[in-house]
This record gives C-alpha cells, structure tokens and sequence, in this order.
C-alpha cells in the first residue's frame, strides 16, 4: 500500500470540503482545535462555500482542491470537514495516478467512505476510517476516540487491538478466525458504490460496516443489495460498527440486530458486533487497507499494519 507520513508537531492538516457545507463558526472551532493539538491548518476554498443548500462547491471545484492537496508540498496530512453528501459524485474526477505518487495520510468517514473506497482501489493508498474536523474535532473529542486518533495519526506502527470503551460490550455473531485488509465503513455509501466502477472489493478482506439514521427495513434493503453484489461471499470476515438512531420509527419489527442475523450471519464469515467505530458517540479510527486479524470467537479484532510511514 502507499502510505502517508505519520504526522508530528507543527505539521500542516489540510481540511477539505468533500461533501456538505458546515459554518464558518464551526469551521472556526475546528480549526483551533486542531492547531491546539500542535498542528498548522490550511483551509480549502469549498470549506467556507455552499452550492445548492446541500454541496460545499461544485463537484468540479471540490475535486480539483481535493487533488490540489495531496500535490500541496506545505500540506502534511489530509482530513476531511465533515460529511453529508456528495463525495460521489466527482470520483472519476480525482487524479489517482498523482495522488499514489503522493501519497499522504487521508482522514475521514461517513459520507467519506467513497473516497476511501476509490483511493484504496485506484491509488492503493491506506487511509484512516476517523473524526472530521466540523463534525467532531470542533466539538471536543472523548478521550477514547482522540486516544486512537492521536495514535494512528502520529505513530508509524501498527495500532493493534481495539478495544471498546468500558461498559460498550463487543459481541461475536459467527465464531472463527480471518485475516486481510479491512475495507467498508458507511453502509449507505458502500451500496451507493454497487453497479459503478468504484464498487467495493471485499475478495479476502474483513468488512467494516456502521450506519446512521437508518430504519431496519432500509438496513435490510442495503445489506440485501451488498448481498447479491457478492460481498459476502467474498468477503473473509465481518466487523460491525455502530448504528446510531436506527431503531424503527413507525411500525414495531425487526432491529438491526435482526436484520443482521438474517442476512449476514448465515454466510457463516467470521462476525463481530458493537465496535465503536462509526457515528456513535465514541468514534476510534480504523486504518483501511491495512493487514488486520480478526478472531469472531474471543471477539478481537487487532490492526497489524501501520497505516502511516
């Protein structure tokens, strides 16, 4: 994999708009949290725009400021302001070839999921699942999320096991052993991708999945659609992330928990619930494309590759 630098004191964070807007009060909070932790900030022009209510800036203008960062020599590491929508729609803009000849520590979820997809797939470049600048960072994060940020951020070694939380209980769905490298993150997004050109590859490798704001039977009609994609079968293992306000609304049913043990369990894939990884109120980072181990059965999941040089 191409890998960025581990980031130290007094490194440049470029923060970009790769999808929703936030304000520029926010924005603000963000940027002097993250000059609190030792970093210098540079700011893309799409951070402080607005296109349609929904996009910070055009797809065209958001690509190409993307692009621009990672060829930016000031610029040490990449994260992202936050998510919400739109990060698919410029993929076939990016420049893949310059950034795997440039490659720099990349952080972001949620709507960001297609980002790392296409940059694992087309620049064989190892990104980090983590906190956003608007989203998180300005908001002051638990110690438990900034622990495994800070670490994965900073340290050119594995991260090694993670670990829930006190009283955030992992639980193991299927029993057995897989490795490979761990791929996924936002459900909606990894559906989103199916049918294109940036659809997830799963062939030998753990698959990460969380989501937000989402009804068991919406759950169920992603995960059906990741199913007969194939991920499943050609996945070696599942981890299961957070499911943050996903509990049904209007009608009495199934939970989440259900639709799981319906669709995905009887794969028979090695399968871990609960890690707090998503958009929960703890939020560790995960490296993707990085070799990890997970053991279903005494439910650990440990990332055996450093995700930076």
């Amino acid at each position: 994999m191409n890998k960025g630098k581990a980031l130290r004191a007094g490194d440049t964070i470029g923060v970009v708009a790769t999808s929703s807007p936030a304000t520029e009060e926010v924005l603000n909070k963000a940027m002097a949290e993250l000059q609190a932790l030792g970093y210098k900030v540079k700011i893309s022009d799409t951070c402080r725009e607005s296109y349609g209510g929904y996009l910070a800036g055009t797809p065209e203008h958001r690509a190409a400021e993307l692009n621009a960062m990672f060829v930016d020599e000031e610029v040490d590491g990449i994260m992202c302001m936050r998510g919400g929508y739109g990060s698919p729609q410029f993929l076939s803009l990016l420049d893949y070839d310059r950034i795997a000849q440039n490659p720099k520590l990349f952080i972001g979820y949620s709507d960001i999921t297609a980002l790392h997809a296409a940059f694992g797939q087309r620049a064989n470049l190892a990104t980090l699942h983590g906190p956003m600048a608007t989203s998180d960072i300005a908001h002051g994060l638990d110690d438990w999320s900034k622990q495994y940020l800070l670490r994965a951020m900073t340290r050119p070694e594995p991260l090694g096991a993670i670990i829930n939380p006190p009283g955030e209980e992992i639980v193991c769905l299927v029993e057995g052993q897989a490795s490979g490298p761990v791929v996924g993150g936002n459900l909606a997004l990894v559906a989103a991708l199916m049918g294109t050109p940036y659809q997830l590859d799963t062939r030998g490798k753990l698959l990460f999945l969380e989501d937000i704001d989402e009804e068991p039977y919406r759950i169920d009609r992603m995960l059906t659609q990741l199913a007969q994609g194939g991920l499943f079968d050609d996945c070696a293992g599942v981890v299961i992330g957070t499911w943050t306000d996903c509990e049904p609304k209007k009608r009495e049913g199934f939970s989440v928990w259900d639709v799981f043990q319906n669709i995905v369990v009887p794969y028979g894939k090695p399968t871990i619930w609960n890690i707090q990884i998503g958009h929960g109120a703890c939020n560790i980072a995960l490296p993707l494309g990085v070799e990890a181990s997970l053991d279903a059965t005494n439910v650990e999941l440990v990332i055996e590759e450093s995700v930076t040089i």
